[in-house]
Parts: structure tokens; C-alpha cells; sequence
């Protein structure tokens, strides 16, 4: 199996569509034409995991965080970076970085936070908009059922937990075809009315060219007419953080111990307690200020995050609390996510999680 096969599956779950503007995600280091020996899934790739994957006979590390983030000038090893590029290219391990949009879509990283607290009627905190497109085209009615199928088929019509929506409604269609024309119904110079369809359905920006190819393929017309209209709706399925609902609300200091068990946290950052039950949870995996305001306006009663600079941690305003948990700690699901992923696509194939802890934040306690 190729590392492009297992690329292919990773992007399925998180199109790179999906990252952020300043994010690296993709595969970083390596061809993607070669043979895949072993896969292991890591939070962080490192010096110690690169060795790890030698030791393992795995070829193709997938990480969380991209090894290179910024742009590098030189490779000399004078930095923890440089050397482990150096060590992947030199032991030829590839290396893969599935970042923010592994973050962004709804069965990333914050649905895995989400699970270990047992969350319910769990929401992305932060729709993202102008992701989707509606395609309107105009099918005569013998092929309706034909195209219709080949839109659903490569990813048009899909609504949350709905899949193949689309609405039609029938109408008369007129052109002439002009001398050089090949027309699927009608004659050269004449005018001619046809009973079709008006199909419309939604679809993901990023697979705009392939969507067009299909109905190109599927439709009977030479000139096949159609109209793509940008849409602002919010996209439920991709955005920022998440929320949802405690089964049962219970204390602040009893969440805040089930934190500390759950994650294994030696110490939870926080503002002070309001003396209120907490029932509805809001959370990001990594650096996740940015989203209090989103947190406080969605009622939240406790926002899990990491990275909180000190006035930061004033945005709770008494309105909920802001419990810093760290960043390693808030995303170190993450390695099970990923191995999940793709040991449910490639049962047979190995597979591993990294033993490597690359936690570099410590805590002294006395």
C-alpha cells in the first residue's frame, strides 16, 4: 500500500481544505508514491519518534502537530526541527501532519475531548462560513435520475446527518443549436423547447472541480448549463471548539476533579469558581482563548482550553469559568483518534501508537 493511499483516507476524515490560514497540515516530508511499511500516530513528530519508527520498521509517521511550522532557511541540526527533518529524510521516514482541520471538522480532535466527559447533544462552538455552494443545473427529464445520482455520488447533498438532499422543479428549457453544434435533442438553426429539470443541491467548496467533472460526465448535453452560488450559511459540521451537555450537572469542584482524573492533570489553571452546577461544557483542544466570548454567548458554564495568557483568563467576567488544562494534556487524545481512523480503513495493515510522551511542559510539585 502507498503512503498516497493512507493520505487519501486521513483527507477524507479532514480535507486540508479545513485548515487554517497559517497551518501547515499535509505531508511534510517524504513521497507519497512509496510503499508504506508501518504507520505510527503520535501527538508531536520528534527526534525520539523518528527513532521510534525506525525501531518499529514503520516508514510513515502521522502527527497531530506539523514537524515544520514556519519556513526554514537552513538545515544544519541546530535545532530540535532541523534535526528531526534530518533524521526522517536520512532514515527516509515520511512524515504527515494533520493539524487544524483535524480540529475543525465535528469527528476530530474537540469530539474526542468531548467523549472522554461524556458530553451528549455535543455542537461545533464555532461554525465556520462561506465553506459551502449551491449548484443549480438543468437536466432533461430522462437523465434526471442519472446525473442526480452522479452529483450524490461524488459528494453533493449532504446536510448534517442527511445525505442525498437536493430539490428539483420542472420547467421549459429553449436553445438553438448553432451551425458546428453536436445537440443531444433538437435540430441546427431551430429553436428548440425541452421539459427539464431545475436541480439544486449543496456541496463543499473543495470539491467544486470534481463535483463539475461528474455532471459534465453524467449530464447528455454538449453545453451543459449550470450555476454555482457561493453560500454564507454557517457549516454545522466545521468550525472551532465544541459544546455540549454533562449527563448530569454536578459541582464545579467535582468537575474540575473529574478533569483532573479523566485527562490526568497535575494542575488545572483556572478563575475563580461561581458556586454554580455545571451542565454545559465548552472546550478546545490546544490554544483555545480566542473562543471564550463564543463560550460565554453560548451559556457555557466552564471552558476547557489550554494556553490561557494571564489577562486572558479576565474574559471569563464571572459569567463561566476558564479551566487551563495544557495543551499537550487537552489533545493527548489525539493519537487515539488517529489511530482509529485508520485502523478502522486498513484493519490488517500495522498500525501503532507512539509510546513516546512529548509532553515538554513539567509541573514541580512538593
Amino acid at each position: 500500500m502507498t503512503i498516497s493511499t493512507i493520505i487519501a483516507a486521513l483527507e477524507a476524515f479532514a480535507p486540508p481544505a479545513y485548515q487554517e490560514s497559517y497551518d501547515n497540515s499535509g505531508l511534510i516530508i517524504g513521497n507519497a508514491s512509496a510503499e508504506c511499511t508501518g504507520i505510527l500516530c503520535t501527538l508531536d513528530s520528534t527526534e525520539e519518534v523518528v527513532n521510534e519508527a525506525i525501531s518499529k520498521g514503520c516508514n510513515l509517521i502521522i502527527a497531530h502537530h506539523p514537524i515544520v511550522f514556519g519556513g526554514l532557511k537552513k538545515i544544519t541540526g541546530k535545532n530540535y526541527v532541523e534535526r528531526t527533518v534530518i533524521a526522517a529524510i536520512k532514515n527516509d521516514i515520511a512524515i504527515y501532519a494533520i493539524h487544524t482541520n483535524a480540529d475543525n471538522v465535528i469527528k476530530g480532535v474537540n469530539n474526542k475531548m468531548s467523549d472522554a466527559l461524556g458530553l451528549k447533544n455535543k455542537q461545533i462552538l464555532a461554525p465556520k462560513s462561506n465553506l459551502i455552494s449551491k449548484l443549480v443545473t438543468f437536466i432533461p427529464l430522462s437523465h434526471l435520475e442519472q446525473v442526480r445520482t452522479a452529483l450524490f455520488e461524488n459528494g453533493a447533498g449532504n446536510i448534517g446527518n442527511y445525505s442525498e438532499a437536493s430539490y428539483s422543479v420542472e420547467g421549459t428549457g429553449t436553445y438553438k443549436a448553432n451551425e458546428g453544434a453536436n445537440p443531444f435533442l433538437g435540430e441546427i438553426s431551430f429553436r428548440h423547447e425541452e421539459q427539464e429539470r431545475k436541480l439544486e443541491v449543496i456541496f463543499p467548496n473543495y470539491i467544486q472541480s470534481k463535483l463539475l467533472n461528474a455532471l459534465k460526465n453524467a449530464h447528455p448535453y454538449e453545453e451543459v448549463a449550470y450555476d454555482i452560488i457561493p453560500l454564507n450559511n454557517e457549516n454545522q459540521e466545521v468550525g472551532s471548539g465544541m459544546i455540549g451537555e454533562l449527563e448530569i450537572p454536578t459541582t464545579e469542584e467535582a468537575f474540575l476533579g473529574k478533569l483532573k482524573e479523566i485527562f490526568k492533570l497535575d494542575v488545572i489553571r483556572h478563575t475563580p469558581l461561581l458556586g454554580k452546577k455545571i451542565s454545559k461544557v465548552a472546550l478546545c483542544g490546544g490554544s483555545g482563548s480566542f473562543l471564550t466570548k463564543n463560550a460565554i454567548n453560548a451559556k457555557a458554564d466552564i471552558f476547557v482550553t489550554a494556553d490561557v495568557k494571564y489577562h486572558e483568563f479576565f474574559d471569563a467576567d464571572k459569567k463561566l469559568i476558564i479551566a487551563d488544562i495544557g495543551h499537550w494534556e487537552s489533545e493527548q487524545f489525539t493519537t487515539d483518534l488517529l489511530f482509529d481512523i485508520l485502523h478502522l480503513k486498513f484493519p490488517t495493515f500495522a498500525v501503532l501508537k507512539s509510546e513516546v510522551i512529548t509532553n515538554s511542559v513539567k509541573y514541580f510539585i512538593n
